[in-house]
């Protein structure tokens, strides 16, 4: 059997370019109708270009944006995974399966040794709660600055 690489790359980009922002504020939409406003954690494309926040975007060989994920540090060894969206066109394609492989692969090169996130309890969520718990993510409680809240869930992992 031969490995065919994805029609696809990821790779460092801004989380201010114009398709970007859209993919985005996209994202805020969907998870502000589907949580409570105090539930959504999600960031806007200013917050995630801020010093100690890693940003990728997949594009397809023509440029066009497929999807984005973003690490946030939290210092001592302990990243969070953050904004990880798949463009609607590109979604059932293993693009967000392919970012979170990226961002797995670069935290442990980097030497973390621990990445967390928090998604939410509402069937919305529940593809990408698979996704997380198929690498290795187990639930785990609050982290960083959250508090517990019945419409998230918690997960991390070791690298």
């Amino acid at each position: 059997m031969t490995d065919v690489l994805p029609a696809w790359t990821v790779a460092p980009d801004s989380p201010l370019l114009p398709d970007v922002v859209a993919l985005l504020e996209e994202h805020l939409r969907d998870m502000h109708a589907t949580s409570p406003a105090e539930s959504v954690h999600a960031l806007d494309p200013t917050a995630l270009d801020r010093p100690g926040t890693s940003f990728w975007t997949a594009r397809d060989p023509d440029g066009a944006l497929l999807g984005c994920v973003a690490l946030q540090d939290l210092g001592a060894g302990h990243v969070e995974l953050k904004s990880m969206r798949t463009a609607p066109a590109a979604r059932r394609r293993g693009v967000g399966a392919g970012l979170l492989d990226h961002v797995l692969a670069t935290a442990a090169a980097a030497g973390h040794r621990r990445i967390s996130l928090e998604t939410g309890t509402q069937p919305y969520f529940l593809p990408a709660r698979t996704l997380y718990l198929s690498r290795g993510f187990a639930e785990c409680g609050p982290f960083a600055d959250y508090v517990l809240d019945p419409h998230s869930v918690f997960l991390t992992r070791l690298l």
